[in-house]
């Protein structure tokens, strides 16, 4: 399946919320960026102090070249979150995600009430 994405912001929270699926192409990260980074501005927060909730249930297992994609995503100093809940279900997208970034502020859930709490204590 084709990759596809839903990106919301909620200001209050200073919240992105991101939804995953499907198998990615280098065009399709390009638009998730673009519409990450207007989501970011949106918030009323410094940079760099929102919290992002990555829902990547339904997101297939993705190419080398792909996760490296995700990984600069992941790490880009404009959308860099001060916490990153990633919310998985297959256990080899679950390694794989792991494998995006190894710093600080970011965890692991199978639920999303349990990811959200983490990122909002």
């Amino acid at each position: 399946m084709r990759g596809w994405f839903v990106v919301g912001a909620e200001r209050k929270a200073n919240l992105i919320r991101l939804t995953m699926g499907g198998f990615f192409d280098s065009a399709t990260i390009q638009q998730l960026r673009a519409e990450l980074v207007e989501a970011v501005a949106s918030l009323s927060c410094p940079p760099n102090d929102h919290v992002t909730l990555c829902d990547i249930r339904q997101m297939d297992i993705q190419s080398q070249e792909r996760v490296g994609d995700f990984s600069r995503l992941v790490g880009s100093e404009d959308l860099r979150s001060r916490k990153l809940a990633f919310v998985t279900a297959k256990s080899l997208a679950r390694l794989q995600a792991k494998r995006l970034t190894s710093r600080e502020g970011v965890d692991f859930f199978t639920d999303i009430d349990t990811a959200l709490a983490w990122l909002t204590s």
